[in-house]
């Protein structure tokens, strides 16, 4: 084995890609035409099971990518799939107040007040840890269910629904063939990955994850990176909360985002960023959150019961993170290793 193919090997997101092909393969062979793409009469628009995967992954893409950062500060963000529903919630209520079914202006104010929700409550829960002193676990958590009542407090408990064309667009649109909520989570992905490559910042966020008290002594103050951290995850919540509710117009405040942050923190860890802080993949996250979208199309294309949904993505996801394991993988190239042994002394 090549140098090469032994660093792909080692590399945590390359098992996501693996598990991607593996998945789109056991759905091919149910249903040949499962890959194919075509012309929706009705729309104009390319249609198909590949596009329906990216215009779902893009929520998880965003959630994933902010609870990246604050996993790689050795934190937690338990309240994303609340302020997906804040976000949500305030988006469709601006827009059904505003009552202008094609106003670009009314879409811009619903995407300001949704963000900005998003960043209140991050900077909540980075004042709570960072401030406070309270654990991530236990003060997301408290986000996460005081983010319900927002939400419900919001559209008055009621689910809302709201008509506006340009918003609608956002996760039914398209650009060149794909659809604009991927593409536009992609660039936020690009832009996101510049800041954090290009300025100091992601490695003060990894200095902190993983000795604080150092990275104090080094210059670094762990309270402003927290706090921006949070708020950066929060923001990023809701905009995948504006893309859930874009897609069909309407906001459950019981359902939407409904235990997203079980995705995300799945999506990260089969990325490759270590749960005890210290370093973070961007990339990797972004393949982890493709491959949840998958694996829930998939669930649904193969017809398995809701019942048996979460031991069969369980299942998935062990296997995933068993051959990301080093002492797996070890353990299968020492077996094979010996059985080629036996055959040359045979």
């Amino acid at each position: 084995m090549t140098s090469f193919l032994k660093t792909l090997v080692r590399t945590p997101w390359f098992w996501g890609i693996v598990g991607i092909v593996l998945l789109l393969t056991l759905n091919v062979i149910k249903d040949p035409t499962y890959l194919s793409v075509g012309i929706n009469p009705t729309t104009g628009m390319l249609a198909g099971n590949l596009l329906d995967i990216l215009r779902v992954s893009a929520p998880i893409i965003m959630i994933a990518l902010g609870m990246t950062f604050v996993i790689a500060t050795k934190g937690i963000d338990l309240s994303v799939g609340s302020i997906m529903a804040v976000g949500g919630a305030a988006a469709m209520e601006s827009l059904s107040a505003a009552g202008a079914p094609s106003s670009v202006g009314a879409m811009l104010t619903a995407i300001g007040i949704a963000l900005l929700l998003g960043a209140v409550l991050g900077l909540v829960n980075g004042l709570l840890v960072s401030v406070i002193g309270l654990q991530p676990f236990i003060s997301t958590l408290v986000m996460m269910l005081a983010g319900r009542g927002i939400a419900r407090v919001i559209t008055g408990g009621q689910n809302t629904n709201a008509t506006n064309e340009p918003f609608r667009q956002i996760a039914n649109g398209q650009i060149l063939g794909l659809p604009m909520s991927f593409v536009a989570a992609i660039v936020i992905v690009v832009l996101v990955s510049v800041i954090m490559r290009r300025t100091a910042l992601g490695l003060m966020i990894e200095s902190i994850g993983v000795n604080p008290a150092a990275s104090r002594l080094a210059g670094i103050r762990p309270r402003p990176i927290l706090i921006a951290v949070y708020i950066l995850s929060g923001v990023l919540a809701a905009t995948g909360g504006l893309f859930t509710v874009s897609e069909v117009m309407t906001v459950d405040v019981s359902g939407t985002g409904y235990q997203m942050e079980l995705d995300a923190i799945l999506a990260v860890v089969i990325g490759g960023t270590s749960l005890a802080g210290g370093k973070f993949s961007i990339l990797g996250s972004t393949v982890g959150a493709l491959l949840i979208a998958t694996l829930n199309k998939t669930v649904l294309f193969l017809g398995i019961s809701a019942a048996a949904t979460p031991a069969f993505k369980a299942i998935v996801i062990v296997v995933l993170v068993l051959l990301q394991s080093e002492r797996v993988r070890g353990y299968v190239l020492r077996l094979g290793r010996t059985r080629s042994r036996k055959e040359a002394v045979a």
